[in-house]
């Protein structure tokens, strides 16, 4: 059943589109799925099913005459077309790599190759090592850093592949330029105290949502859980006789936390007088009808964002892992030891907890050196 609902809502997420870039039902093709699917990749994170999901629905429109017969366009031999759909269709096929994965790196490769042959016939053994870095040192100052990275990732993928074609000789993947990625180059930025309790009693919690959304920004700024884990947190995961919650972190790993008695008590109170009657294992649950467990973190973002507005807090961001943040920062301006802060926060790796030494500005003062030619 969640699996069908899953379906229904990806379809009149992808009707909403089509209405929107008036494309008629009759002339939808699987042109449009891509684009939509791309589309939906820049706002929310795609899962394997998702290309699936739309195609099989597509199929049952055309079999029951609502949607026309596709007449595909067969692409030019030699065109920037031509050379990606064999590209995806080596990913696709050869790869067996994921839809969200394929939908990332195929938008890059079109516009690598319009970038070196334009219009033009595209011949890929007259690409170059130059071809290569002059494209990254074009495009990679237009992205975001994450973005610059995915780009280059797609770039090594498809020269790869133009090797394994036998279209070129050379390994030009080893060409492709490496795009900085500093260790710590930013500073954490969390939401101080005071704001979180701003935030916390803004929630009217006189509401059977109210009750929900206080006892998640509750675990959220007390024991500084990811977005993810706070809705995959499931009824099992909560000891109440030893006081302890089960955390699902990254990569299955789990982490045993102990529950403040006032994170306990937020979460009774939802338990007994807001979560609605479900078979679901999740604690948290959707307040509209079905009552389901959150698809994801994205859910509890957006649950943070609300709140946030509404308090009129002027936070740092409107992200959920300010809190995270917060919490971490609240410790070592308390004493806390990194490797305390680390263990609460289900860090497995110490250096991931370094980066909060960089947050105590005050304590970073006392020992910066006078400036040798005295105050100015």
């Amino acid at each position: 059943m969640k699996w069908i609902h899953r379906q229904t809502l990806l379809g009149s997420y992808f009707s909403r589109w089509l209405g929107q870039k008036s494309v008629a039902l009759q002339d939808i093709t699987s042109g449009h799925l891509t684009r939509y699917l791309q589309y939906r990749a820049r706002h929310v994170q795609p899962r394997c099913g998702d290309h699936a999901a739309l195609a099989h629905l597509v199929g049952f429109l055309r079999r029951e005459g609502v949607v026309l017969e596709e007449r595909l366009a067969v692409p030019e031999p030699f065109s920037v077309d031509h050379h990606v759909r064999a590209y995806e269709m080596y990913l696709r096929e050869g790869r067996a790599l994921a839809t969200a994965t394929i939908i990332n790196y195929v938008p890059f490769v079109r516009d690598f190759l319009k970038h070196r042959f334009g219009a033009g016939s595209v011949k890929l053994s007259c690409l170059s090592a130059a071809d290569v870095v002059r494209f990254v040192r074009y495009q990679a100052p237009r992205l975001h850093r994450k973005r610059a990275k995915l780009m280059t990732t797609a770039l090594r993928s498809f020269l790869s592949y133009a090797r394994f074609c036998g279209e070129v000789d050379v390994d030009l993947a080893a060409a492709v330029p490496v795009v900085p990625n500093w260790s710590m180059a930013s500073i954490p930025r969390a939401i101080a105290p005071e704001q979180a309790r701003q935030v916390l009693a803004s929630i009217d919690r006189r509401t059977a949502t109210g009750r929900r959304d206080y006892a998640i920004v509750l675990l959220l700024a007390r024991l500084g859980l990811r977005s993810g884990e706070v809705a995959s947190l499931q009824l099992d995961d909560i000891d109440w006789n030893a006081g302890q919650l089960s955390v699902h972190g990254k990569s299955g790993y789990r982490n045993e936390l102990p529950l403040p008695a006032d994170v306990g008590r937020a979460i009774t109170a939802y338990l007994k007088s807001g979560r609605p009657p479900s078979t679901s294992r999740c604690v948290f649950l959707r307040a509209r009808a079905p009552a389901c467990a959150f698809q994801g973190g994205c859910a509890i973002g957006s649950i943070v964002r609300h709140h946030l507005q509404r308090s009129d807090v002027d936070t740092p961001t409107l992200g959920a892992h300010q809190f995270r943040h917060g919490l971490a920062t609240a410790m070592l301006r308390r004493g806390a030891s990194l490797g305390e802060i680390g263990d609460l926060l289900g860090h497995r790796h110490p250096q991931t907890t370094t980066i909060y030494t960089k947050v105590d500005i005050q304590a970073l003062r006392k020992l910066a050196l006078p400036w040798p030619g005295g105050a100015q």
